[in-house]
């Protein structure tokens, strides 16, 4: 158990500095970052270009409605929940058992990653079913940014290829002990990490009329995640996370530093929780439901259609 969990962060830092290479925040050589970033991602199965691509495009239209690539909050026309002056049943909408809430949480932290990149599952709703990262012509990528899907997905099958020679030289069971089971903590660690980045009840999402950069850069939360081990395996991913989102091609070990700077420059408008992670990541999945179909600022309701911030002209 103490190997799964040491590995698990360590894969999942490695997946991080993958991350600040896919930013350029590696090194300052584009072809060394692209290097270490392929090969770490693909090793770790991810689609490091197809990745890459529309991470940028997150980072670049961070917190709109309209236009951020993931963690998109559903509204309640996709819940099919009546607006606020209408009488509702919410125990009809969200009356499940903590033991099912749980299963879902469980099933999210497993196979969340995974599901966006081969059915865009909690991506841009505007997206026509099928979208995916390993079709070349898929809408997430202009024609000139094939081949590098095609370049991910070559990466992908040298990993099984590798996966598959271990397997028949050392056993399928020893791959699993040894690297099966610490990569599936990658993802789960992955998506714990980001879901309680972009996933908050003070945290907005704003329609086009009013977002900008700005905004939207300022719309994540930094975390004290799982304290010194966070700090020194994950590179600071989670506790210095709004300034990433204003300068994504500083290196993360500026981040602390940055961030005293930004905190002063952006004054209550920084968002930071001491809540602890497990704690948060409960709190937040049973609380963030869904948003008003209208509102230029929106904030996440819970099941019970409350929310505790308002957004007032």
């Amino acid at each position: 158990m103490a190997y799964w969990w040491f590995q698990g962060l360590i894969f999942t830092g490695l997946w991080v500095i993958g991350h600040e290479c896919g930013h350029g925040a590696f090194s300052e050589d584009k072809r060394l970052c692209d290097a270490i970033g392929f090969i770490i991602h693909s090793l770790l199965w991810t689609p490091y270009f197809s990745w890459r691509i529309s991470h940028h495009r997150h980072h670049m239209n961070h917190a709109s409605m309209e236009k951020d690539e993931v963690y998109t909050p559903k509204t309640r026309e996709d819940l099919g929940i009546p607006s606020c002056a209408e009488k509702i049943d919410w125990d009809e909408n969200f009356g499940d058992t903590p033991i099912y809430t749980l299963y879902m949480l469980l099933r999210q932290q497993l196979f969340a990653f995974e599901a966006y990149l081969l059915w865009n599952v909690s991506g841009q709703k505007s997206y026509p079913e099928g979208t995916n990262h390993f079709n070349p012509s898929s809408i997430l990528f202009d024609p000139s940014q094939r081949t590098a899907v095609i370049i991910s997905n070559i990466g992908l099958l040298c990993t099984t290829t590798l996966v598959c020679y271990l397997s028949s030289r050392f056993g399928f069971l020893t791959v699993v002990k040894f690297y099966g089971i610490p990569w599936v903590l990658v993802t789960h660690w992955f998506v714990m990490i980001t879901y309680l980045h972009h996933t908050d009840p003070k945290l907005p999402h704003y329609r086009q009329s009013m977002w900008n950069f700005q905004r939207g850069a300022a719309a994540t939360i930094d975390r004290d995640f799982l304290g010194w081990q966070g700090r020194f395996f994950l590179h600071d991913v989670a506790h210095f996370h709004v300034i990433h989102h204003f300068f994504p091609r500083m290196s993360w070990y500026n981040g602390e530093e940055a961030t005293r700077y930004l905190r002063n420059a952006i004054g209550e408008y920084y968002q930071r929780s001491e809540k602890p992670a497990f704690q948060a990541l409960w709190d937040n999945y049973n609380f963030c439901q869904f948003v008003d179909n209208e509102g230029d600022m929106v904030f996440y309701r819970d099941k019970k259609g409350k929310t505790i911030m308002e957004y007032t002209k």
